[in-house]
């Protein structure tokens, strides 16, 4: 063979001979693969947010129960709620008088004492136990419609591992636990490995100096609704360094009305006042 025959394929060659020994061999790029667990963790979670509602409207009457410390208060009213938009909670009082008002909106929190014409009005970060709680619409949303949510963020995105690192996951009996740290906070849920049914959620507010503030959000009787399961009982308790709020939820009659106002005017006859004073006058109701 000629000699420039033998140095173009010997030139030829050099690429296939320094790859098949590992010189000059690309890295991996990209993402690492998904292990098993991520996987099985990423489906669980994904399984929890499809039994998430897809109604925009849910209306309902309801029996309230409220406790602080050793008082004791029962009411019946009505729960409306329009996704992405407003919650409202109406008290009654004797069955038929509307004794209180409890509007979350976005943009701030309304309590309204129909009684005694008082009412506070208010961004969520200068309530103090919405502030020390980190709860904000979005949150308390997710809560109030027995949904998984991740903080500043609406929802989940289904199968993206992503979105899911953040959490931990945790077998406990028939149950996962779900949960994730964010500076001060904690957030954990319980859900049913059987159902994916979400039974209870817990935000504890870490605060070493003042004291922790926990909320506690339980749930039972679940029914049908629109072809998925939603709790009709809920029991919410707000433990603050101070004092101990306690308010059971029984839903009855639950439609998806969209005939009303989702937002409350309010009077000049009502004076402004803070939510200690308008908790002391439903407890003396």
């Amino acid at each position: 063979m000629k000699r420039t025959s033998i140095l173009k394929v010997t030139f030829l060659a050099m690429p296939l001979l320094l790859t098949s020994c590992g010189i000059f061999q690309k890295k991996p790029t990209g993402p690492a693969p998904i292990t098993a667990e991520q996987r099985a963790k990423a489906d669980f979670i994904g399984q929890v947010q499809d039994n998430a509602q897809t109604a925009k409207f849910l209306t309902s009457k309801v029996k309230f129960s409220v406790e602080v410390g050793p008082q004791k208060l029962t009411l019946t009213g009505n729960l409306r709620m329009k996704r992405d938009d407003v919650i409202r909670l109406q008290l009654m009082a004797f069955g038929f008088v509307e004794a209180g008002r409890i509007e979350l909106t976005k943009d701030y929190v309304l309590i309204m004492d129909r009684i005694n014409k008082q009412y506070l009005k208010a961004p969520y970060i200068q309530v103090d136990f919405l502030r020390n709680s980190g709860l904000n619409f979005k949150s308390l949303q997710a809560l109030f419609w027995n949904e998984l949510f991740k903080p500043n963020q609406s929802s989940l995105m289904r199968h993206a591992v992503d979105t899911t690192k953040a959490y931990s996951t945790l077998e406990s009996g028939d149950d996962m636990i779900i949960s994730m740290e964010e500076g001060k906070m904690d957030y954990s849920w319980l859900a049913s490995k059987s159902t994916a049914l979400i039974r209870m959620a817990n935000i504890l507010y870490k605060d070493r100096f003042n004291g922790n503030t926990q909320l506690n959000w339980d749930y039972d009787q679940f029914e049908p609704l629109q072809k998925k399961a939603f709790p009709h009982k809920h029991m919410i308790t707000l433990t603050t360094p101070q004092k101990e709020v306690k308010l059971g939820m029984t839903l009855n009659y639950i439609g998806s009305d969209q005939e009303w106002e989702t937002r409350t005017e309010i009077s000049n006859k009502y004076r402004e006042v803070t939510v200690d004073e308008i908790l002391r006058r439903f407890m003396a109701l």
